[in-house]
């Protein structure tokens, strides 16, 4: 498939064949298409070129309720101002089912999602008084009530803590087998995502540079080739771990100045 904004072209040549449930990865330098892939795999953008199935049936034969059922979509990040509680802002991932009409068990749902993504606490603030990476955590929670077949998330964990990152992820690839799902989502963080990815896709100049799993994927030439930095790929619990490597930089002799405060 091909897509273009105007005369500019974005994708090309992409050709994909992901079946099962299983959490993929999109990695790639930025400005590759990444966010642009997961717009058209959604339906929010249309093709230049090719189609796109699911469940043996084209994107655009299915109503727009109907595919909401099927594939839920978290933002990068929310532009959307909601004059909501986090509860009512997470209720809004019951629509493809109840419409506005809300029962006990969906609020059960919701506390169960909070609960899990440790955001319990924020049930009845204001969703337009938090921080961003609170925010995040609130549209993710959105996207898991969907009970979706299907979970795209664009960079999931950009406003988030180390820490946070981590939980984040860890939770998203437990997902995958408790409900037996698709999870895809973008991630800038490659140990991360070769840690908990089961496969991975790395794009490069708006193509799929390679498809497999972790090992196969995250190499010191395929970094160099992306990315164009130096690496050492050593392995860690049976997955790759990047070592990153600046041959113009050395730290003998670096700045010997001292900063304290009281």
């Amino acid at each position: 498939m091909d897509f273009s904004y105007g005369d500019f072209p974005i994708l090309h040549d992409i050709n994909l064949d992901m079946d099962g449930p299983q959490l993929i990865s999109i990695v790639g330098p930025n400005g590759v298409g990444k966010s642009t892939l997961v717009g058209c795999i959604c339906g929010l953008l249309k093709l230049n070129r090719g189609s796109i199935e699911i469940n043996g049936i084209q994107l655009e034969e299915y109503k727009s309720k109907e595919l909401s059922r099927i594939i839920g979509y978290v933002p990068c990040t929310s532009k959307d101002s909601f004059p909501l509680s986090v509860t009512d802002t997470v209720l809004m991932g019951k629509g493809p089912y109840n419409g506005w009409r809300t029962t006990d068990a969906d609020l059960k749902s919701v506390y169960k999602v909070l609960d899990l993504l440790g955001i319990r606490d924020l049930a009845l603030r204001n969703f337009d008084e938090l921080s961003a990476g609170q925010h995040q955590k609130v549209m993710l929670a959105r996207g898991i009530i969907q009970e979706t077949e299907i979970l795209i998330l664009d960079e999931p964990t950009a406003n988030l803590d180390i820490k946070h990152q981590l939980e984040v992820t860890r939770i998203l690839n437990k997902l995958v087998s408790e409900r037996d799902m698709m999870i895809i989502m973008i991630n800038h963080d490659l140990n991360i995502a070769a840690r908990y990815s089961d496969n991975i896709i790395m794009l490069n100049n708006g193509t799929v540079h390679k498809i497999g799993k972790p090992a196969d994927v995250i190499t010191a030439e395929d970094l160099r080739t992306v990315y164009g930095v130096e690496s050492e790929i050593v392995e860690r619990g049976g997955r790759p771990y990047v070592i990153l490597d600046d041959p113009d930089y050395s730290d003998i002799g670096a700045h010997q100045g001292t900063l304290s405060g009281q």
